[in-house]
């Protein structure tokens, strides 16, 4: 299950309203701080493709970041896995609220083929509030950064019945 919200369109219209609120005060510097909760390398690859000359995240004032305590956007790749449970609590814990976390890929989203083993983690929905679903095995370079201008309300959400 993604979200633990009802699918009618005043809760998603809802959802939509909150996170809009949370962003309004990132205007042109983001940062964003990526953790990788247990995946196979996939996803990093497309996320470290957006800062080469063809996506260039940068241009559009969004940046990386080594520190929570300095990023605005938590991108969570990977399963979730049972050692990453933690550091990942802790990563959300040390960021400045409000908080925007987006799930990368389908081992987020849903653990993917290898989630559920031993080494748990079935994604990080129920670990960590995602505001934002990026789906993709891995998820490509565009989906990500179109996740992240989601998140920024700078590109226009779907209205109800995925209208725009």
């Amino acid at each position: 299950m993604v979200g633990d919200v009802d699918e009618t369109d005043s809760a998603l219209a809802e959802l939509r309203a909150s996170l809009a609120r949370r962003v309004q005060w990132l205007r042109r510097s983001v940062h964003l701080r990526h953790i990788d909760t247990g995946s196979d390398g996939s996803d990093e690859w497309e996320i470290e493709a957006l800062t080469n000359p063809v996506y260039d995240l940068h241009r559009l004032g969004i940046f990386f970041t080594a520190s929570p305590r300095h990023a605005d956007i938590l991108l969570v790749t990977g399963i979730g896995a049972a050692g990453m449970v933690e550091p990942l609590r802790r990563t959300l814990d040390a960021m400045p609220q409000p908080t925007v976390v987006v799930a990368v890929g389908t081992d987020a989203v849903s653990g993917g083929v290898i989630g559920g083993g031993y080494t748990g983690g079935e994604g990080v929905g129920d670990l960590v509030p995602v505001d934002v679903w990026v789906p993709g095995a891995p998820a490509s370079p565009f989906s990500v950064l179109h996740g992240i201008l989601l998140a920024l309300g700078r590109v226009p959400m779907p209205g109800p019945g995925g209208k725009r």
